[in-house]
């Protein structure tokens, strides 16, 4: 059993459209690596911070990343033993050690990003922006449009008392 401390960098496209941790900033490591019979069993903790756009008002959202996982990486040979006996199913999930390397992106991606927020907010009551002009409406909250329903405009300019309508109304 070995445990080593690693700080790498963030690949490409790690994360989603809406945050993500951007390609190249570190990420921090704590592995624990233990040899089984079947190849070697690696568990760890991932820490990151990932960057992107609140979903309400489009301002810039840094969220903290703590993600554990445990995968087992297989020897060739016991890979292949697997596969002869029938465990078909399991091979698109299987992760094998190749040239005495074990590549730990796909495990990490698949431990980071299920745990990025679905809609990143920069404060949980942000009231986003106005859907008529685009104003930030926690800069102004009393913010707001004199909407007319579409369906009603029409009688609105009936109940105006223009000068034209009153001078009508006296002949």
């Amino acid at each position: 059993m070995v445990e080593v401390q690693r700080s790498v960098e963030a690949p490409a496209d790690f994360g989603t459209d809406v945050i993500a941790v951007p390609q190249g900033q570190p990420i921090e490591l704590e592995l624990r690596l233990e040899s089984v019979v079947e190849g070697v069993l690696v568990t760890g903790s991932v820490h990151a911070t990932a960057t992107g756009a609140c979903v309400r008002c489009l301002d810039p959202v840094s969220h903290p990343v703590d993600a554990r996982f445990q995968e087992l990486f297989a020897y060739a040979d016991r890979a292949a033993h697997h596969r002869e006996v029938g465990a078909e199913d399991d091979e698109a999930e299987e992760h094998q050690i190749v040239d005495d390397l074990i590549d730990l992106e796909p495990v990490l991606r698949d431990a980071v990003v299920p745990s990025l927020p679905f809609q990143p907010v920069c404060r949980e009551d942000c009231p986003g922006l106005c859907s008529e002009c685009g104003a930030h409406l926690a800069e102004d909250p009393e913010h707001h449009h004199e909407v007319i329903d579409p369906r009603w405009a029409a009688l609105q300019s009936l109940s105006a008392d223009t000068p034209s309508n009153t001078e009508e109304k006296r002949n």
